[in-house]
């Protein structure tokens, strides 16, 4: 093990921030990180763009409700964070495999334009979150509402997540929020004016009221954070960690953690795990094994699509490549658009039953999944 590996696994086991094993993946290899594909990884398609739908798709996030599994996320017809783009939502009953018609969940107004904001199940309710972006509103931001559904067919309208006082929550959630084993709900949100994370909580099982901001520091970039779109995860200790995409382009992910259950959290640092400046996802698998998966590689590129685990959160040790950047895994880009970056852009995962299911934009304009057994 190299000089510089050996002190980022020193500091890493001292302050119980992750990092990534010696040999895991080979950064030079821009397909593959010299990972071959995993046999039993099953990907289908959600949604294809074709010259009759809209184009742009981004923020896919997906969830079980009631033996069903919901897939959210953000459409326009052309351009990212376009003041016409409105939150589809697709149902698949048989496990995954095939999905319905897109239909909307959230549309924009002369006020708002939507984007996906993640879900939470509790008993027989299921909530949406929807961000609400104010148009015209220099620098960017906006609000965090909710919808509600016992049947996944009807749902309630708009309403605003409220923060303990009462005020609504001034910024927009990130779209998992983590429920840790005591109902505590932690998560993040990107704060106005402008978009300045801040790690949020509530003890409200709902998700709908009483969210508090902790106790952190984030590094002012002007119209955001250096720190941007994090996910979190929970090590064998109970320490919180979170994790961001870092905006100066260190190609490395930011994390923080908390040893209070989220009410304070530690300064975020480097890590030495590679990341294309893209969001990503974390979480527990049901043995507690901590996840990651994004697209570590040392630029802008977003691709391959790798699944990192760890047995106690800090050491990640194995890699599973999930989808590669070779030509007959990543297709070419159809249809124009702004910011429509080429590759698998935004994953979030979620446990369900015993597979951890992935979801995906490709090219910013296919929706996909995918599954891995567990």
């Amino acid at each position: 093990m190299g000089l510089l590996l050996m002190m980022v696994a020193d500091n890493a086991a001292a302050e119980r921030v992750p990092y990534l094993a010696e040999g895991v993946v080979d950064t030079t290899h821009h397909e593959t990180l010299g990972l071959k594909k995993c046999e039993t990884v099953r990907t289908v398609t959600i949604f294809t763009a074709t010259e009759h739908t809209d184009h742009y798709a981004n923020g896919v996030v997906m969830t079980a409700f009631k033996g069903k599994l919901y897939c959210m996320w953000q459409s326009s017809p052309k351009d990212e964070d376009s003041d016409d783009t409105w939150v589809a939502y697709s149902v698949s009953s048989d496990e995954g495999m095939t999905w319905s018609a897109p239909k909307p969940l959230s549309l924009p107004t002369d006020e708002f334009y939507c984007t996906s904001g993640g879900w939470l199940v509790r008993g027989d309710t299921l909530t949406a979150f929807i961000d609400t972006w104010q148009k015209g509103l220099e620098p960017r931001g906006g609000h965090t509402c909710y919808m509600t559904t016992t049947d996944g067919q009807t749902w309630s309208g708009l309403q605003p997540v409220r923060m303990a006082d009462g005020q609504p929550m001034v910024g927009v959630l990130e779209q998992d929020p983590y429920t840790l084993p005591d109902g505590r709900i932690v998560g993040a949100s990107h704060m106005m004016p402008g978009l300045h994370i801040c790690p949020v909580f509530t003890d409200d099982p709902t998700g709908h009221s009483g969210w508090q901001r902790a106790d952190f520091e984030a590094e002012d970039a002007g119209k955001q954070s250096r720190e941007m779109e994090p996910s979190q995860y929970v090590q064998t200790d109970g320490t919180i960690v979170m994790l961001f995409r870092d905006q100066k382009s260190s190609f490395r992910k930011l994390a923080a953690v908390s040893h209070d259950r989220g009410v304070s959290w530690s300064k975020p640092q480097i890590t030495n795990i590679p990341d294309a400046r893209t969001k990503q996802c974390a979480g527990n698998l049901h043995d507690g094994t901590s996840f990651m998966v994004g697209c570590p590689a040392n630029g802008k590129w977003r691709w391959p699509l790798v699944l990192l685990l760890s047995q106690d959160g800090i050491r990640f040790d194995k890699a599973i490549l999930l989808r590669s950047g070779q030509a007959d895994d990543l297709p070419p880009r159809r249809y124009e658009g702004k910011y429509k970056t080429l590759g698998f852009n935004y994953p979030k995962a979620f446990v369900h039953n015993n597979s951890l299911y992935v979801g995906y934009s490709v090219n910013k304009e296919d929706v996909q999944c995918s599954i891995i057994a567990l």
